[in-house]
């Protein structure tokens, strides 16, 4: 399982999510601002902006913050201007990790990106250090237990999915970027239940970590992910189900 997803279902664990709905009102602002300055105002025409209202949507954003926040990065409403940005670093026992940050202030984006890997036994690398190991792909992952895994198949290769994979307690689905919210469709359609969705970035191979360095590991993805200014925390990390249970308690 990639280190995003693995992340994911942790947080799921311990709750992270509730607790800090504030940050993600924060994160998902930005991200909508972003996507309508880019690619228009229309969620029809605008697939980012449409994954991005409905996140907001499932974390029960008021309609009247959605439509400012679309307004304010096509335009039509004074807003702050917002810039993309991709570091790069190593995490614990040589994990790579890739962020994506939404910034109004770099110099002070980067100065706490680097405080907060050195606090964890990380470092902040160079541009192209480590995205080599990265490719972007839809995953969907969805819980097994009770799932027809034939039907899961069938379901989602005729959608257009790239794979399915069996990764202990979950399955996981990859796609194209392009066709990931038609294969997401179609197996919410079939009635299977979604732990996570998005288009993310998958590592090629991935770093054992248990001990310490999983825990470290663990606490930099949260305190990474704690900046309002990151919105994606990536790493080819994996974790033992025993230990990720045992970390998650």
């Amino acid at each position: 399982m990639s280190g995003h997803s693995k992340w994911s279902t942790i947080k799921r664990k311990k709750g992270a999510a509730d607790a800090k709905r504030g940050k993600a009102f924060t994160k998902i602002i930005k991200e909508i601002m972003v996507a309508a300055r880019f690619g228009g105002g229309d969620i029809n025409s605008n697939p980012r902006l449409r994954t991005a209202v409905l996140a907001a949507k499932a974390e029960n954003m008021p309609k009247d913050n959605i439509e400012r926040a679309i307004k304010k990065g096509t335009g039509e409403l004074e807003g702050v201007n917002y810039e993309e940005l991709t570091y790069e670093g190593y995490g614990p026992g040589g994990v790579a990790m890739m962020l994506e940050v939404v910034t109004d202030n770099k110099n002070r984006t980067v100065a706490d990106v680097r405080h907060t890997f050195s606090k964890y036994n990380g470092s902040l690398g160079e541009n192209g250090c480590v995205s080599w190991m990265f490719e972007k792909k839809g995953l969907i992952v969805i819980e097994k237990s009770g799932v027809d895994e034939d039907r899961l198949i069938e379901v989602a290769l005729d959608a257009g999915a790239l794979d399915v994979k069996d990764s202990g307690k979950e399955f996981d689905v990859t796609t194209d970027p392009a066709s990931f919210e038609e294969v997401k469709k179609a197996i919410e359609e079939a009635g299977f239940k979604l732990n996570y969705a998005d288009v993310t970035m998958v590592a090629q191979s991935t770093v054992r970590l248990s001990g310490k360095e999983a825990e470290q590991m663990l606490k930099l993805m949260e305190g990474l992910e704690d900046s309002d200014d990151v919105t994606k925390v990536y790493g080819n990390f994996d974790i033992a189900e025993e230990e990720m249970e045992r970390l998650s308690a």
